[in-house]
């Protein structure tokens, strides 16, 4: 049987809700376990919920009427694509910042446990990580115009760069497979709406062309390298709050 990127991700599926279920059960159920990482466990659980599983499921249910609604639109492709990805990655950090500032309700405090760069919306968007996917996803814009990746194909491989990207802040993130879903949500439903293959003159990719759209995207951020001046007034003028260290402090 011809293994395809529909099997992928249904094996994918299992082995995140296995993954999960265990070290929640075993960290919630454990007496060693402080508060703090109850409460992250439970953030995440959130995350689950809210993005992969309710957002998840509305995405694959809406994608055939959002996506006649998104090629309507009289924009360039690339442009859409670029947008849409980008509002969807606002509001996949709209409920991880949520979850971030929930941590009273899940046992714990605001900066002591947390699932998010800050407990402030505008900066963790704009300073740690809505900032990083975009040169990402203009990555994708300029990918999609060259070869002809399926929506599927664009799930699991941007996934993946997630997943690596997570991967180099904390090295067990790697076997959180639900990393390919909370990053493979982003450019589903707007690799869905773009042209078919002919009208972009996209060709069938290769190989070679599947590690390329996942090391080009990896490198992409360096493009913001012009703006850093900026994010760092901006950076200065607005003085976030942050748990973690910023590359702008």
């Amino acid at each position: 049987m011809r293994i395809t990127s529909g099997h992928l991700i249904k094996a994918l599926a299992v082995y995140s809700f296995c993954i999960i279920t265990a070290i929640s059960f075993l960290t919630l159920a454990s007496d060693e376990a402080d508060i703090h990482q109850k409460a992250i466990i439970k953030m995440a659980l959130g995350l689950i919920l809210f993005w992969i599983v309710i957002g998840g499921t509305l995405m694959c249910r809406l994608r055939e009427p959002i996506s006649r609604c998104v090629r309507n639109i009289p924009l360039n492709w690339r442009i859409k694509f670029i947008l849409f990805a980008t509002a969807l990655a606002l509001l996949e950090e709209a409920v991880t910042v949520t979850m971030t500032n929930l941590a009273p309700a899940f046992g714990s405090q605001i900066g002591e446990a947390f699932i998010t760069a800050s407990a402030n919306y505008l900066h963790t968007v704009l300073f740690h990580s809505v900032i990083v996917f975009l040169p990402m996803f203009i990555a994708w814009s300029f990918l999609l115009g060259r070869y002809d990746f399926n929506p599927k194909q664009v799930f699991l491989l941007f996934g993946l760069v997630g997943s690596l990207a997570e991967m180099s802040m904390q090295p067990s993130n790697i076997f959180g497979g639900f990393w390919f879903f909370v990053y493979g949500l982003m450019v589903f439903l707007p690799a869905c709406s773009i042209p078919p293959a002919d009208l972009r003159n996209a060709k069938t990719p290769k190989l070679r062309h599947y590690v390329f759209a996942v090391v080009l995207p990896l490198v992409s951020p360096i493009i913001l390298l012009p703006l850093a001046p900026l994010l760092k007034y901006l950076y200065d003028l607005m003085d976030p709050v942050f748990f973690v260290d910023s590359p702008f402090a």
